[in-house]
């Protein structure tokens, strides 16, 4: 009986699971290093392009997306593989965010665009109030020993 290689609870067949676990895995891509396939400052107009395209219509789905940029006119934008590469590429300079929503047995990604200032200050509370998300500070006296 061998005791490394079995997963019968043992130490090594812990380690064995593991590392099967860890290198079974497939490496996530690399999106900032997605070739954009034009000169950078068509690359950027493109992305401009797109990002009001999804900014103004909202989360947008890659179908969606391509038929309002075919209506758009962008120019330097190829075929649909080209702007599935540009979105890539966007997501990758953290333009844009991908949701997927589950519908039904189906699921359903979509592009949006990040908040452009994270940090803005919290809208204030109608009726005045002040809410505390923070745990008050509670000291204990500290006991002496003998």
């Amino acid at each position: 009986m061998r005791w490394g290689l079995t997963g019968g609870g043992s130490a090594g067949g812990l380690i064995k699971n593991a590392l099967v676990r860890y290198f079974s895995k497939e490496r996530a891509v690399n999106v900032r290093k997605i070739n954009p396939k034009v000169p950078f400052p068509e690359a950027f107009a493109i992305s401009e392009s797109l990002y009001n395209i999804i900014k103004q219509n909202g989360p947008l789905t890659v179908p969606n997306t391509w038929n309002l940029a075919k209506e758009a006119n962008i120019s330097g934008l190829n075929s649909k593989t080209h702007m599935k590469i540009m979105l890539k590429w966007m997501r990758g300079r953290k333009m844009l965010k991908l949701l997927c929503t589950q519908v039904g047995s189906n699921k359903k990604f979509m592009h949006c665009t990040l908040p452009e200032d994270p940090q803005s200050a919290p809208a204030p509370n109608s009726h005045g109030l002040s809410l505390s998300t923070e745990k008050p500070i509670i000291r204990k006296k500290k006991r002496n020993r003998i």
